[in-house]
């Protein structure tokens, strides 16, 4: 199953270090959070990666052409113009980098991709944030039910997209953010059926907006609950939080192996 990564958008909220890079692009320790998420899903055994680029897209593929340089030890012959690489480690990740357009929203960046993930359901998320969810459970739970949707419902007071969840795990309405929003909000680590590209429609469409509102409206979109850790990298204060836990040697969302 493709993991589709939306990495595109210009963060504005954090543009200490934004109008320099992605935001996706923005370190925890010495790696962009984006591998940090790649990680979390490569745990579960999920490797095949599309990345929904925009905003100084042009980082992103270096990093990617370039990984070796980023992650292992190397020698360069120069008279002999030759490289050798040593303790090479690199991931067995297949990664398609595709640039959906500067200014285009959420929805239209999926639509853009539609042709790479073709007529089969896939794993959707944000590359701004992290959590300890087991996406074999989520993608068990959204088998499970059939419907065309699954989001992780976060219960932590945000500045989100909102969602009213029924006991069984519907999702009787979605909302956007709003100043006073204190409830369980989506959390990104998303499934979804390939019956969603048919309510994308264009580079103006915003995924948050009618997409899942009408989703949620028909009884088509559930919520996997995830009581564990999530954080995204909002601002700079978020950033400075992910920092010290990744640095104390217990981040929560470190699932694997060194």
């Amino acid at each position: 199953m493709k993991v589709v990564i939306l990495a595109g958008g210009l963060g504005t909220r954090i543009s200490e270090e934004s109008h320099l890079k992605p935001k996706p692009m923005i370190g925890i320790g010495d790696r962009p959070i984006l591998w940090h998420i790649m990680k979390i899903y490569s745990h579960y055994g999920f490797n095949d990666f599309i990345i929904c680029l925009g905003y100084k897209q042009y980082i992103v593929k270096e990093f990617f052409a370039d990984y070796y340089l980023h992650t292992s030890d190397v020698t360069f012959d120069l008279e002999n113009n030759s490289m050798t690489v040593h303790k090479n480690h690199s991931e067995p990740w297949k990664v398609t980098l595709v640039d959906t357009g500067l200014h285009t929203m959420t929805g239209g960046r999926i639509k853009r991709i539609q042709e790479y993930v073709g007529d089969e359901p896939f794993m959707l998320t944000y590359g701004d944030g992290v959590s300890n969810i087991d996406i074999n459970k989520l993608l068990e739970f959204h088998k499970s039910h059939g419907k065309t949707g699954t989001i992780s419902a976060i219960n932590v007071a945000q500045r989100f997209g909102v969602l009213d969840v029924k006991d069984d795990g519907s999702i009787a309405d979605f909302k956007e953010k709003s100043e006073n929003d204190s409830s369980i909000i989506n959390g990104g680590f998303m499934v979804m059926n390939p019956e969603i590209f048919d309510l994308l429609d264009g580079d103006g469409c915003i995924f948050e907006k009618k997409p899942l509102e009408t989703l949620a409206a028909a009884g088509q979109l559930m919520a996997y609950k995830h009581e564990g850790f999530w954080q995204c990298m909002d601002t700079q204060r978020d950033k400075q939080l992910l920092e010290t836990l990744w640095e104390s040697g217990n981040a929560p969302w470190k699932l694997w192996e060194d």
